[in-house]
């Protein structure tokens, strides 16, 4: 197997993109990873799209197809493939590509991911998320997102010494970080009380405590290591890929409250990259919901089990902390386009261990990791990255 590298990276501002459409964002993600990686398309051996539920909210399938044509790569007949993988679909588009350039098969590879999840009502967007969960056995009981997140918050605070304070203080950081991110969705610091005096959404979770929608794409390219200086003078090499499976549902599950396809993903990744937790820097975690980055601090093995909030209210998870989590914003403040997730965290990673990340910049960074859900954790793609 060959060792892989980070080439070239582009985002798109995340938000409700009402003047540019599902084309338009992924065509924007794609030129930026392009320049950045000093490639014309016709180098691109393939592409790998992140892209949870195009059919639900703009109506059209077959992306992978769709997204090469209006990219301009569909003379070329590059193999383009859609990857879905509910939230983390995003990082398991990337995982795809960086095995394709391993193994040997192809040697330069775009992985994306998209999203247009505003150009339908509140109502029929959280119905098309609620097809990451068992549909059968939770979503037609009106099991929502919010409410299978409340259920894992309340065994949680039950179990363990988590304060309602304590979680309020993960959106708040994060916001604190997405105010210095150029492409969060919410460029804006809150405060304890905006959190803990807004509206309640599934008891404990409150609205503050909940990922917007959102519109957005990113993409990457990858290229094998020995190659990645014909390209960039700072390519960032991919040392862990990982992936891991659990239940669909949560009644199925051994412990609610743990994600154990993290806590899977997590170990195989460390074990690949030959690294400590000591090593990490920074690691951007999948913040659907407040309790969800609670869960991943720990799941991660970053911390033991129930010392997460005690961890986030000391501001060892904020910028100058121990282990700063989600410099970029997190899910909460960056926004949440589902299928461009997992890609724009490792956008992320990728500009903190070159330096670029300004204001939110992690000195001498030079490991990350990134940890991408799917539903409830069902699905759970994980990456470490070095200079």
């Amino acid at each position: 197997m060959r060792d892989v590298a980070v080439i070239g990276i582009g985002c798109t501002h995340f938000g409700e993109k009402w003047e540019s459409s599902f084309r338009d964002l992924f065509i924007e993600a794609g030129a930026k990873a392009l320049e950045d990686a000093n490639l014309a398309g016709e180098q691109i051996n393939a592409m790998y799209v992140g892209n949870m539920s195009a059919g639900r909210f703009i109506e059209q399938e077959h992306i992978g197809a769709l997204i090469a044509d209006y990219a301009g790569m569909a003379t070329h007949h590059i193999p383009s493939t859609r990857v879905e993988a509910a939230c983390s679909s995003g990082g398991l588009a990337f995982r795809q590509a960086v095995l394709s350039v391993a193994s040997g098969y192809e040697d330069i590879v775009v992985a994306a991911g998209v999203e247009k999840m505003t150009d339908v009502e509140p109502g029929a967007s959280t119905d098309a998320l609620t097809g990451a969960a068992d549909r059968e056995w939770e979503g037609f009981m009106g099991a929502t997102f919010p409410g299978l997140y409340a259920m894992i918050a309340r065994d949680y605070m039950h179990r363990y010494s988590l304060t309602r304070e304590q979680l309020a203080m993960v959106p708040v950081k994060n916001h604190y970080n997405g105010a210095r991110n150029p492409i969060a969705q919410f460029q804006s610091e809150i405060t304890l009380d905006t959190v803990l005096k807004s509206t309640m959404v599934a008891d404990p979770l409150r609205l503050f405590d909940c990922s917007p929608i959102t519109d957005g794409a990113a993409a990457v390219i990858v290229a094998p290591l020995e190659r990645a200086r014909e390209f960039t003078d700072t390519p960032v090499k991919v040392l862990a890929t990982a992936q891991a499976s659990d239940t669909i549902s949560l009644h199925d599950r051994r412990d609610i409250s743990t994600l154990d396809a993290t806590v899977a993903a997590g170990k195989r990744a460390f074990g690949m990259a030959k690294l400590s937790h000591d090593d990490i820097q920074f690691v951007e975690v999948h913040d659907c919901f407040s309790i969800a980055e609670i869960c991943a601090i720990e799941d991660l093995g970053f911390c033991r089990k129930g010392e997460a909030g005690r961890l986030t209210e000391d501001g060892q998870t904020a910028i100058g902390g121990k282990i700063p989590v989600n410099t970029s914003g997190g899910l909460k403040a960056c926004g949440h386009p589902v299928g461009a997730t997992g890609i724009k965290q490792v956008c992320e990673a990728v500009q903190q261990l070159r330096g670029e990340a300004g204001k939110r910049q992690i000195d001498g960074a030079r490991y990350g990791m990134t940890h991408n859900v799917g539903g409830t954790g069902a699905t759970v793609a994980v990456h470490i990255f070095g200079v």
